[in-house]
């Protein structure tokens, strides 16, 4: 076992040493010699002596080579050895050698990402606790094709990463070490050493968890979690959330009740669900984002929850909790662009790699950020992954897709010639556009019974029809156009409203060419638009009775519902993520009668199929009419596979109008199951003594309340009561 000098060249093992090589393995660790023996190399500067202790106790000394390499001989393989260096302070560290172990990631996992098809890439790329070749600590793993070396960094190394080079594993562009010794909550970054001879250092792109801002670490991240929600999984994948009652909270967690964590949030969210009566709750993003004032639409950690309210479990715990009250939850995802943050995704490896290298498909410049290249497999596998991460790992029951308009057309935003046309010279991004069908197939395919949700404001055809349909595969889309016109109207003088009937139906012509989501999210309550109550003309009582007329048309409308936090009670003021509500409105009567009001709207819509079941069907949606019509009043009904039908009559003008002569569906009784100007949520109290009769023809005479809207139910034989016998 005798020291012989190294053969290997200088220039070489001074790479190695600067952790500026692209394969330290094959320099340091464990090597067979020429002819006969082993020899064990390891990288351990300005120690005074450094010994391989072998498994079996033998220690080999080593002697030093040149610039922190030492070496020494061996006649026989070791199954293992740790490396034990002095320093000159008298000081001793003995540690495993992470240049002994092998890849910790596969051929068919390399494989599947250099093909761009890698469904589960949280598995392959990232940080990774686990036991390789016998002992305990992390992997390391991430994509940089670009790269001349790469290296590990963080709190284990004193940010130091020379001594943690990692190997490249060939043409797939994955870069790769395994540390031993490393434990859950160690910070980390990887170190590039660009094409250009910069190094760069950059935060993990699949890092499971970051640090909390404004630090930018990745964290090594560790689940223990135990899920509880078996029932609520198993009844979803038997869904179809088309023909479901959908009503939709979204909500911004941070200031929603600002203070709370994702554990602490549990308790209060569920009961404030439950007691209105949503089925769903919608997140606004939660992946990490360093500026807070971006809402989360800037992510810099997509397969991270932000840590401002706890660890990926504390949110795991959150998600279970509500799936074990009953209430689904859908999270804003941002696929379509990505800041600019010098230590983040973009120019990962020195190198425009994650976005598009043409600024003109590559930057957003009203945004001030890059675009991904949707045509490059790797980067569109890491999106599609990211989508399937969030519901595999998270169980979230849907995404809503952020800014689908901007992928789809290359001109979005530009003026002409700061765009680039696609191979067929039209505006399409046909990149983005399979994209998008490969992540809603993909999602549809390995989740049954979710929703993939676009937000979307143009007219582009096929956005909820199926891929194999030449669709973009969505299970939903936000009406856009329902949501602006019927804003503009309401927010109109009811003294003029009759001259614009339009805005408000102008929707029915549309209403069933694609699967609908109404929103009134928090787009329209920032920015100086006020919030929803503010936008309602007239008094006080005035503004909470447009209100009440508005929700109660929106929520009988064709369509699911979405309804951003704090107008159930009439928030006052203009939404902004740096205070809470204004929950203090609920002790004044006015505004608690609201609340009570949308919970009502949500305990009747749910309790009436015909409201939900067939939304997207034309055939089960008629307009009503009348000898008395009155531009101001909007009537139509609705009916579900079982012929149960409820009628909507909106009266938008601000006086009631009686008698009003209205043709429904079919003769008989027609029970009033919401009056949205009832005394009790706040309203004058006029109405129908919650009884209209239609005579054989259906023709009906009743009264329709000030700015109120009525929904009536159909009484088939079985719900009529048998006469009393006398």
């Amino acid at each position: 076992m005798t020291a012989t000098p190294s053969p290997l060249d200088a220039g070489l093992l001074d790479a190695v040493a600067h952790g500026a090589h692209h394969d330290p393995h094959s320099v340091l660790g464990l090597h067979a010699r020429d002819g006969a023996g082993w020899v064990v190399r390891t990288r351990r500067p300005l120690a005074d002596t450094v010994v391989a202790v072998l498994d079996d106790g033998t220690r080999v000394p080593l002697s030093h080579q040149h610039a922190g390499i030492w070496e020494g001989a061996l006649d026989a393989r070791p199954r293992a050895y740790v490396i034990t260096a002095t320093y000159p302070d008298g000081s001793e560290y003995t540690a495993d050698d992470p240049y002994r172990h092998g890849p910790t990631i596969g051929e068919l996992d390399l494989h599947l990402v250099g093909e761009g098809r890698h469904e589960e890439l949280w598995n392959a790329l990232g940080a990774r606790l686990r036991t390789h070749d016998g002992v305990d600590g992390a992997s390391f793993s991430v994509w940089a094709p670009n790269a001349q070396a790469v290296r590990v960094v963080g709190d284990f190394n004193s940010w130091d990463g020379t001594g943690h080079a990692m190997r490249s594993m060939g043409g797939s562009g994955v870069w790769e070490l395994f540390i031993p010794g490393l434990r859950a909550g160690d910070r980390y970054k990887f170190e590039i050493l660009s094409r250009h001879g910069a190094w760069v250092m950059k935060a993990d792109p699949m890092a499971r968890r970051a640090e909390v801002a404004p630090g930018t670490a990745s964290v090594i991240d560790d689940s223990s979690f135990s899920w509880g929600d078996t029932a609520w999984m198993k009844e979803r994948a038997a869904s179809r959330p088309a023909e479901s009652a959908m009503s939709i909270y979204e909500l911004h967690f941070g200031s929603w009740r600002p203070g709370l964590s994702y554990r602490d949030a549990a308790d209060p969210l569920i009961e404030y669900l439950t007691d209105q009566g949503f089925t769903h709750v919608e997140f606004m993003p939660l992946a990490e984002h360093p500026f807070g004032g971006s809402w989360g639409y800037q992510v810099t950690g997509y397969f991270a929850p932000t840590g401002r309210f706890g660890t990926p479990d504390d949110l795991r715990y959150l998600i279970d909790r509500l799936h074990q009250a009953g209430i689904g939850v859908i999270m804003d995802w941002v696929p379509g662009h990505f800041p600019k943050d010098d230590w983040a995704l973009a120019r990962f490896d020195g190198e425009p790699l994650y976005e598009h290298a043409d600024p003109r498909r590559g930057e957003h410049k009203d945004w001030g950020t890059y675009i991904f290249d949707y045509g490059r497999r790797e980067v569109r596998n890491f999106l599609v992954a990211n989508a399937l991460y969030w519901l595999q790992e998270f169980h979230v029951d849907g995404l809503r897709v952020d800014a689908v308009a901007s992928m789809l057309y290359l001109d979005y935003s530009r003026n002409e010639g700061e765009w680039l046309p696609n191979v067929y010279g039209g505006r399409e991004n046909l990149d983005a556009i399979a994209f998008l069908q490969e992540v809603n197939a993909t999602a549809y395919r390995r989740y049954p019974g979710i929703s993939m949700i676009a937000e979307e404001s143009t007219s582009f055809p096929g956005v909820t029809a199926p891929t194999d349909h030449a669709g973009l595969g969505f299970g939903f889309k936000w009406n856009m156009g329902w949501m602006n016109d019927s804003l503009q109207y309401i927010s109109r003088d009811p003294m003029y409203r009759g001259h614009h009937e339009g805005e408000m139906s102008f929707s029915f012509v549309y209403a069933f060419s694609e699967n609908y989501i109404l929103p009134i999210s928090h787009d329209e309550v920032v920015h100086g638009k006020g919030s929803l109550f503010q936008r309602m003309p007239g008094d006080h009582w005035q503004k909470l009775a447009n209100m009440r007329a508005y929700l109660a048309y929106m929520w009988g409308h064709p369509g699911k519902q979405l309804l951003f936090m704090g107008q159930e009670f009439g928030q006052l003021s203009e939404w902004s993520e740096s205070r809470g509500l204004d929950w203090w409105l609920l002790e004044q009567p006015p505004h608690r009668q609201l609340q009570d009001f949308v919970a009502q709207l949500n305990r009747q819509y749910r309790a009436h199929s015909a409201l939900w079941s067939r939304d997207a069907d034309g055939s089960a949606f008629h307009r009503l009419g009348a000898p008395s019509w009155d531009p101001n009043v909007i009537a139509f009904s609705r009916r579900d596979h079982h012929g149960n039908t409820v009628a909507v009559i909106a009266n938008f003008s601000g006086v009631p109008i009686q008698p009003f002569t209205l043709d429904l569906p079919a003769p008989g009784v027609w029970e009033e199951i919401l009056n949205s100007d009832a005394g009790e949520y706040g309203g004058s109290g006029v109405g129908n003594m919650g009884i209209v009769h239609a005579d054989d023809n259906g023709r009906a005479t009743m009264v329709l309340p000030p700015l109120g809207v009525l929904w009536l139910r159909h009484r088939t034989p079985a719900h009529i009561p048998s006469p009393t016998r006398g």
